[in-house]
């Protein structure tokens, strides 16, 4: 499995904004897309928002991303709650088994 750690900072005063916006839109959509959502964080003190999706191995994960951010859906978000992220810090790597 592949894995990717998002940490956004979202701009002040638009945490509720953009909750409601990602788990309304974003998550929905990048499940079709063949992604899982395996956890989400809030830091309300900071205004950071810390998520990670997953992948399985077997897929091309930029394959996989380009195809959302292309998508019809993706493209129509109005308003896209991408506008509530002041900064985003991607992290991708392989899953690992813990013993």
């Amino acid at each position: 499995m592949v894995v990717q750690v998002r940490i956004y900072k979202i701009h002040a005063g638009r945490m509720d904004e953009w909750l409601a916006g990602w788990g309304k839109s974003i998550v929905p959509l990048r499940r079709k897309f063949g992604f899982d959502v395996v956890g989400a964080w809030v830091d309300r003190a900071s205004d950071r928002f810390v998520w990670v999706l997953s992948l399985p191995a077997s897929e091309d994960w930029d394959s996989c991303d380009r195809a959302y951010y292309a998508s019809e859906e993706r493209r129509a978000l109005r308003p896209d709650p991408a506008d509530c992220v002041a900064e985003a810090e991607t992290i991708l790597g392989d899953a690992i088994t813990l013993p």
